[in-house]
């Protein structure tokens, strides 16, 4: 059997091209789950026939492969070229897309199946084998929605509309043009969570870097030396009015105000219930926003790898 090709378009034409049927996809998919060509899982032959869409017979065994199986495509009555010009819209075009122009721009039979594929392409968005932040780091948290007007106290989310999100940016050194040695933003990483305290910042910092970094925060008391126990710490006191904060990190404060243009832009706000999922699809493009067209195989990639999401399971992971 002859290997389908892995690499990537760069463009419109070359993605139409590489693309043009669903037979294209097959292969393409074939190669990706098998790189050094098909193997069946219950005896290794190499040989297969095809038979109703997307299922190998073994030739030897007789053995059915799915090749679709234990990812979020399978099941689905969407075309895999529908799955393969979503992964590409949501992963090259820089203001990102909502469900509904997505199901326009896909000719999908309702918003429904539109919202279905988007919802799982983020999903395929968060790589758990991601490696952590490193270096210098700025941390800080925001609230998506406004402040909460006569509400007290940091992260205020007493609004059902408004949402507590940590992030984390790493700061990279570089030397520009000029020969100046300057900065700017590299991965970032955002969460929802509920209260801007010690526990709730340690958990995330944890989860999210690599111990030795040194981390740049505000005063905020949640910023504890238990909850930097691990890291080195710069904190800078904020002095003044609130709004020359980003001053001091204004790598993290950017990143923060370009995900609200982005939700406020592209999505005409966002469900609290479903907020993470644009965090995730955010920090997915936002990381790869140097290559965006490699970050099309890297969204397929990393789909392939995650198991299938009713659309009921969709809902209720929304939810939690």
């Amino acid at each position: 059997m002859k290997k389908a090709q892995s690499s990537y378009p760069r463009n419109v034409e070359e993605f139409r091209t590489f693309f043009s049927s669903e037979e294209a996809c097959f292969l393409y998919l074939i190669c990706r789950r098998w790189p050094n060509g098909f193997q069946c899982s219950g005896c290794g032959c190499n040989n297969y026939w095809r038979t109703k869409r997307y299922i190998l017979l073994c030739q030897n065994c007789r053995k059915p492969n799915y090749l679709t199986a234990e990812t979020l495509m399978h099941g689905s009555h969407v075309p895999l070229r529908k799955w393969f010009w979503g992964a590409y819209i949501v992963s090259t075009l820089t203001p990102g897309i909502s469900a509904l122009q997505l199901q326009r721009q896909l000719g999908l039979g309702s918003y429904r199946t539109a919202w279905y594929l988007l919802g799982g392409l983020r999903k395929g968005m968060v790589n758990d084998a991601r490696s952590k932040l490193s270096g210098i780091i700025e941390a800080d948290e925001t609230i998506v929605g406004g402040t909460v007007v006569g509400k007290r106290g940091r992260g205020t989310t007493a609004d059902k509309n408004k949402s507590l999100v940590i992030g984390a940016v790493e700061v990279v050194s570089y030397v520009d043009k000029k020969g100046h040695i300057t900065e700017r933003a590299g991965r970032i990483r955002f969460e929802i969570v509920q209260h801007a305290d010690e526990e709730t910042i340690s958990s995330f910092l944890d989860k999210n870097i690599e111990i030795g970094s040194t981390i740049r925060t505000d005063g905020w008391r949640g910023y504890s030396t238990t909850a930097l126990a691990r890291y080195m710490h710069e904190v800078h006191i904020q002095q003044g009015a609130p709004k020359r904060s980003y001053q001091h990190a204004p790598h993290i404060h950017r990143a923060f105000s370009n995900l609200k243009t982005w939700l406020t832009g592209t999505h005409h706000g966002v469900n609290p219930k479903y907020l993470q999922g644009y965090l995730d699809e955010y920090v997915f493009r936002f990381n790869r926003r140097r290559n965006p067209m490699a970050a099309f195989e890297t969204l397929l990639g990393i789909a392939m790898s995650k198991e299938p999401l009713p659309l009921k399971q969709l809902k209720v992971a929304s939810n939690a």
